[in-house]
């Protein structure tokens, strides 16, 4: 292997992540303290999804806020003491007790804050002054536009860096769908305007404006649908400086889910594999269990609701309670638990090490992995 196919770092201001992956947040406790830590031992970088932390505390069902951020900074202390390398926080904008999470975040001095689920239009506010990356989460060339406005406007500054998510992602997706049911997954031209390759040239063409005016670079971070080492090193390629995967750390042995969850991924096929609209009004990648077989079949599934997760989350019209099927899901219960993953999750095949897996990664990504001028390939040709 020679030098010059080396995979480069990640490096977002002053931040280095000697591996250029990002494990996504995922929730509802998903991704926790002993994933997190583990990819950030392994040279990557670890989100800890923040929604819903709270559950295990004795209050949560009657001091939804408070227990949550006491939870959160319970969990960043247990990644602290797991390891000392940096790692990240999901906090999505959609979040009922959004700004009370980012607070924990601001007093526990993490590396950085990833935002998606709407734009983090106030993030930079609310870490004034302190040096946590703020990363927002995107889907189009439009939205990474259309933040980066804002933040120079009324902040004088930039993101980052920016996660753009193509519509291969798990969970809620930034897309109609409308888009997502003409989308043609096995178009190998990558026509489709939400195609990520597409997306990620106009997101790195766009971009260029404002990092010309603040002199510093927006590290682009490319995510839905990244599987094998080869995945990273195609879009490497393109220019980007990292990826964000999800779906592969579900089935590792950190992740604190439980074996029938793994199990899940692993004996899905592709065509377990639905979008459905989720409760919140988002379409959502899911593996049809019995629960969303149960879904489907009737209207409403009863439920109640005793916090308010999501900001307008209209509770008693939902057919269902998505925080209480997350949170049965990460237990092993498919009789009331939704299981998101991405695209390619029928393609998970066995349970690894995070060591093992970050391993296999890099050794294909490097094989494919073009060593190239400063410039991107896109950026070379913008004028």
């Amino acid at each position: 292997m020679t030098s010059e196919k080396k995979l480069p770092p990640l490096v977002i201001g002053n931040l280095k992540i000697p591996i250029p992956i990002i494990q996504g947040g995922m929730g509802i406790r998903i991704s926790t303290a002993p994933l997190v830590s583990a990819v950030s031992n392994n040279g990557g970088m670890g989100i800890l999804a923040s929604v819903t932390l709270g559950e295990s505390e004795p209050d949560f069902k009657t001091n939804y806020v408070e227990a949550n951020s006491r939870a959160l900074r319970k969990e960043i202390k247990k990644i602290k003491e797991m390891t000392d390398r940096p790692f990240g926080v999901n906090i999505m904008c959609m979040l009922s007790d959004y700004e009370s999470l980012v607070e924990v975040c601001k007093e526990e001095k993490i590396a950085a804050i990833f935002s998606g689920a709407g734009l983090p239009s106030n993030l930079p506010e609310l870490l004034d002054g302190i040096d946590i990356k703020k990363v927002p989460i995107v889907s189009s060339a439009k939205a990474a536009n259309l933040i980066c406005k804002i933040w120079d406007k009324k902040y004088s500054t930039i993101p980052d860096a920016l996660v753009v998510e193509g519509p291969k992602a798990g969970g809620h997706l930034g897309f109609k769908m409308e888009q997502l049911n003409q989308y043609n997954d096995d178009d190998e031209k990558g026509t489709s305007a939400i195609d990520l390759d597409n997306i990620l040239k106009d997101v790195l063409e766009i971009i260029i404006k404002f990092e010309e005016k603040y002199n510093r670079k927006i590290p682009v971070i490319a995510a839905g649908g990244i599987f094998t080492g080869k995945d990273i090193a195609r879009v490497m390629n393109f220019g980007v400086s990292g990826v964000q995967m999800g779906t592969r750390f579900v089935c590792t042995v950190e992740c604190d889910v439980s074996d029938t969850f793994k199990q899940t991924y692993i004996n899905s096929s592709k065509e377990d594999i639905k979008i459905i609209m989720s409760p919140l009004g988002y379409p959502g990648r899911v593996i049809l269990n019995p629960f969303m077989k149960r879904v489907l079949e009737i209207d409403k599934i009863k439920t109640a609701c005793s916090f308010r997760c999501i900001k307008n989350c209209k509770a008693d019209k939902v057919n269902f309670c998505i925080a209480k099927a997350l949170l049965a899901a990460q237990k092993g219960n498919m009789e009331d638990g939704l299981v998101f993953c991405g695209e390619n999750a029928h393609r998970v095949t066995e349970i690894l090490t995070v060591p093992a897996l970050m391993q296999e990664l890099v050794n294909e990504a490097e094989i494919f992995y073009k060593h190239k001028p400063e410039k991107s390939l896109y950026r070379d040709t913008i004028k």
